[in-house]
């Protein structure tokens, strides 16, 4: 699966399987190098959904206090 096309949780899942393998003492050295390269590409495909996450609940948020706001009563206060 391309890094591109990968969920939140199947990169998580991916990573894990990663840190695994390079905890382990009988590593491949020789693949070291890879499964690095694919740890860091997973980890920006991570970032990259929280990031996008974030920003969706702040517009969701954004878009409830604009309707809270526009439905409260002129010179209505909160205490």
């Amino acid at each position: 699966m391309s890094t591109e096309q990968i969920g939140y949780a199947d990169a998580l899942s991916e990573l894990q399987q990663i840190l695994g393998e390079l905890e382990a003492e009988d590593i491949d050295i020789d693949v070291l190098a890879a499964k690095v390269e694919r740890a860091a590409e997973l980890i920006r495909v991570c970032r990259g959904r929280i990031n996008d996450a974030e920003v969706r609940v702040k517009e969701i948020v954004a878009g409830l206090d604009r309707e809270n706001d526009e439905s409260s009563p002129p010179g209505a206060e909160d205490d």
